[in-house]
């Protein structure tokens, strides 16, 4: 299987947005967007870019027609 057969090219528009989440589960915590990411043509991962390192909280991956 080739590389180009496995993932999408980072030229086109990102199909999700990387957030980091800070705050307690279950709550409404504070949104920070820290990256992109393409989904592989077979459906079967992701090309992640970070723009940035977070040291706390969780990463959120979501659509990228969704808005924060």
């Amino acid at each position: 299987m080739s590389n180009e057969d496995t993932q999408t090219t980072n030229s086109k528009a990102p199909t999700h947005i990387v957030y980091q989440v800070r705050g307690e589960e279950g709550q409404k915590g504070f949104w920070t967007r820290m990256g992109a990411a393409w989904a592989h043509k077979d459906g079967k991962g992701f090309n992640i870019q970070l723009e940035g390192i977070p040291l706390d909280g969780r990463l959120t991956m979501r659509a990228a027609s969704e808005t924060k």
